[in-house]
């Protein structure tokens, strides 16, 4: 007998790759070349020799595009190989960092949970206590692999020139909070873990604490983690009750891999 289907909704978690949207900064914004069908008769015709144009319906090949980009260009996860060369000081001694690739599926599709953070200014950097008091606030208590979405400001500043400097940051505290708790998969909808480099390099420049350079990401280094950066709609979910998926692009021996993350809702 066929299984019974089992009704659910889902939710787009991720932003677009494209051209005329800055979510990133210029130097790495990703670039897309469009190819219409006519564009690439030339092609279709030097892999099918003696062809013309007018062998094609309507004159017409395939529609493709050329596109540039960084792994951590659009919504993507990021592996424990970005943040340092080496992982898990703290969690059965050090070892080399994993890369994209050999991330471990099982982490990518779990439950979510959401902390609504959208209250604090930009360029704030959370602490463990306000991790605890939000999850106090939902109700959640923390499993191990949960997913724990970080809801900023940011998130309502895609596509607005601010955008790179919106949103608060997780700081090491805040993120080691989670990971000693058995959480290895983290999400931001701002562009960074980390509060946005503008508001660090000033905190850098006032107390010379270089300890605070990429303090969330360099958590890694003590426990092995990933998370996914410039995610979108966390607004739509609540707090839990919703698994995450977020499978990454096998990249062999990357730091990070595009995904196209989405909310999973059992009804």
């Amino acid at each position: 007998m066929r299984p019974t289907h089992r009704p659910r909704r889902l939710v787009d978690l991720s932003i677009y790759l494209e051209n005329d949207v800055l979510s990133d900064p210029p130097p790495l914004a990703p670039k897309i070349t469009y190819q219409k069908h006519q564009d690439t008769l030339h092609e279709f015709m030097a892999m099918i020799p003696g062809t013309k144009p007018e062998d094609y319906p309507d004159g017409e090949a395939a529609a493709a595009e050329w596109v540039t980009l960084t792994t951590h260009n659009g919504t993507h996860l990021d592996a424990p190989w970005h943040f340092h060369s080496t992982q898990d000081a703290k969690n059965g001694g050090s070892r080399p960092s994993i890369t994209i690739d050999e991330v471990p599926l099982d982490w990518c599709l779990q439950p979510g949970v959401k902390l609504d953070f959208r209250h604090l200014p930009d360029g704030h950097v959370a602490t463990a206590a306000e991790v605890e008091a939000e999850l106090a606030r939902i109700g959640w208590d923390l499993q191990p692999l949960d997913i724990v979405l970080v809801n900023t400001r940011a998130g309502s500043r895609y596509g607005h020139p601010d955008y790179l400097g919106a949103g608060c940051g997780m700081g090491y505290e805040a993120t080691m909070y989670l990971l000693e708790r058995g959480v290895r998969l983290t999400g931001t909808d701002a562009w960074s873990w980390d509060a946005p480099f503008s508001y660090t390099a000033k905190k850098v420049a006032a107390t010379g604490d270089t300890s605070l350079i990429w303090e969330g990401h360099k958590a890694g280094r003590d426990i092995g983690y990933c998370h996914l950066e410039k995610l979108h709609n966390l607004e739509a979910l609540p707090a839990h009750g919703f698994l995450v998926s977020c499978f990454p692009h096998k990249i062999r021996g990357a730091s990070a891999g595009w995904t196209r993350a989405v909310a999973i809702f059992e009804d």
